[in-house]
């Protein structure tokens, strides 16, 4: 890293480590901001990830997308199209070095306008089709997202540059190497809005039986064109996305509300109890009881450092 780049890194290292003062996920003022800080690695954790970019600026981490696994640190940023439901895990933090981050979530719906902007001449085929990526953070980028951060001492300013700040980030992903994906996925009627749609669809009735036939039609698309695009961006079948979500709403609910695993289960559309225990093992490498027993007891053992990452930060 060269002097010029150590001096914007630095100051953006030096805003979210006073912000978040203390380890944890921590909001901001900036509607869809937020910094995150830990100080030691943490075992994998469930985490739904919407619509953002992420930039790591010490420390690293590694999210699990399907079956493959993305790792980015203080060089790299994330980018996220489409909502989607990971392992995530903190890989490099220590109290002297803590792992420091800063979320902020993308509104797709200021994209349409932007892109009309830019025009069409700026369009080119996505890098990957994965609506998740990484990519090395430059200079520009770097430049934009420590301006947004500025932004949290100056409290009066929000209301007139941030919108200025937004548009500036969201111009700079999509000519990045992964914005056609943004691009695909504010277009109306591409195969990656389709998918969109039919993503909504699955998190608001994850809980009901799923007719692939019946989600294809609901989204003008064919089963065999849903199963193959679906898949190239989400790393998963629509089954598979599914039943993390189920999974992932169950192991909420028992530690937020105390359900047992069999109502946990029941509730999110299981009627198995053997099926959903033997699907939550081999997601979470433990049965339901002894999952949510340890984490309960990294909770109430966060003053010692064994923190369980609930959120994307």
């Amino acid at each position: 890293m060269t002097e010029s780049q150590r001096i914007p890194r630095q100051e953006m290292i030096d805003i979210i480590a006073r912000i978040a003062g203390e380890d944890g996920d921590h909001p901001t003022i900036i509607p869809g901001l937020s910094v995150h800080r830990h100080s030691v690695s943490a075992k994998p954790n469930c985490a739904a990830y919407k619509p953002s970019l992420a930039i790591i600026v010490q420390g690293a981490k590694r999210v699990v997308l399907g079956e493959e696994t993305l790792v980015y640190g203080a060089s790299d940023y994330l980018l996220t199209s489409i909502d989607l439901p990971v392992l995530s895990q903190i890989s490099l933090a220590s109290p002297e070095e803590p792992y420091l981050s800063m979320v902020f979530q993308i509104d797709t719906t200021r994209l349409p306008a932007l892109l009309d902007a830019i025009g069409p001449e700026a369009a080119k085929a996505p890098a990957s089709p994965r609506g998740m990526t990484v990519s090395k953070l430059t200079p520009d980028l770097e430049d934009t997202a420590l301006r947004l951060l500025r932004l949290l001492d100056r409290p009066d300013d929000i209301a007139v540059l941030l919108p200025l700040v937004e548009q500036e980030l969201l111009y700079r992903l999509l000519l990045g190497p992964h914005g056609a994906r943004l691009r695909q996925m504010a277009t109306t009627e591409s195969q990656p809005h389709q998918i969109g749609r039919a993503v909504s669809w699955l998190k608001e009735h994850y809980s009901r039986p799923l007719r692939i036939d019946d989600l294809a039609s609901r989204v003008s698309m064919s089963v065999s064109s849903l199963h193959h695009h679906f898949k190239a961006i989400t790393a998963m079948s629509p089954l598979q996305y599914q039943k993390q979500l189920r999974l992932q709403e169950a192991r909420r609910l028992m530690l937020e509300e105390r359900l047992d695993a069999g109502d946990a289960g029941h509730k999110v559309g299981y009627e198995s109890q053997s099926q959903f225990s033997r699907e939550y093992a081999r997601h979470f490498g433990e049965p339901p009881r002894r999952d949510v027993g340890r984490v309960r007891r990294s909770l109430i053992g966060r003053s010692s450092g064994e923190v369980e990452m609930l959120s994307e930060g």
